[in-house]
């Protein structure tokens, strides 16, 4: 592995490592709707997924993780000047900023629209991300927060937008409704959050591959690819697969019939 690669990929240490789930190896991502490099990360990172030779058999974890937890929805208020604040600088710097980042987003087919953004508290798109979760559509979910954030100027902090991306990928609005009234899943953020402290999360977008390999920021795809073929193949020598020896006999299978 190249040098810059490598100090982009960092060894988690031992204590930190959990059993890997099930039969595919497992990509933890933490990131945050409002974060302007976790969308383009997601995009590299699919791009090195398309070209891993064992991409069928990873199993991607989306979790939350919150830039600015204390933001209140701020209605009329463009972002430069939000950032602007935030950061203590001017908002001709902001504006430059934010332009720096469209032409990023371009790069990987991606419309960034700052001038219809709506600041928002991303908590409770955070939650229902997580009921997305419940049926297996955690991805699905966070392409419909990043573009509605980002591209489509909607506002990720309103129950009934977070209903209606909801419904757009097939779950039940009455659920999602009941999820945000309730404060469901509040928890399961503030889980996400604090296991990100303990692995030393800093800033997102962050990836976990294996349990073992850490991969910070919206890296080159190239960087990707080749965390995932080192992770792959740690993976492979701990769970190898099964070769039948013997060639073909008889067996009996459900159901009773016996061939």
């Amino acid at each position: 592995m190249p040098v810059a690669a490598q100090r982009a990929v960092q060894k988690l240490p031992q204590s930190k490592q959990e059993k890997t789930i099930g039969k595919k190896m497992k990509v933890d991502i933490w990131s945050d709707v409002m974060c302007p490099f976790c969308y383009i990360g997601k995009r590299k990172f699919e791009e090195a997924l398309a070209q891993f030779a064992n991409g069928k058999d990873i199993a991607i974890e989306w979790h939350s993780f919150q830039l600015d937890p204390d933001v209140q929805a701020q209605p009329g208020r463009d972002v430069y000047s939000y950032l602007a604040e935030r950061k203590g600088i001017s908002p001709a710097q902001s504006k430059q900023m934010h332009e720096n980042v469209v032409e990023m987003a371009k790069s990987v087919g991606l419309q960034y629209n700052f001038d219809k953004a709506i600041i928002a508290n991303s908590f409770d798109a955070h939650r229902i991300g997580h009921l997305a979760k419940k049926y297996g559509k955690g991805d699905a979910m966070e392409e419909q927060l990043f573009r509605g954030y980002f591209t489509e100027g909607k506002d990720i902090g309103n129950h009934d937008v977070l209903i209606a991306m909801a419904k757009a990928i097939g779950i039940d609005e009455q659920e999602a409704a009941e999820v945000l009234k309730n404060n469901t899943y509040a928890d399961a953020v503030q889980a996400d959050i604090q296991q990100a402290a303990q692995i030393g999360v800093r800033g997102v977008p962050f990836f976990v591959l294996n349990n073992k390999y850490a991969v910070s920021g919206a890296q080159a795809p190239e960087t990707f690819l080749q965390a995932l073929t080192q992770a792959w193949k740690e993976y492979e020598q701990d769970n190898p697969t099964l070769q039948v020896v013997g060639g073909d006999a008889t067996v009996c299978e459900p159901g009773g019939e016996c061939k």
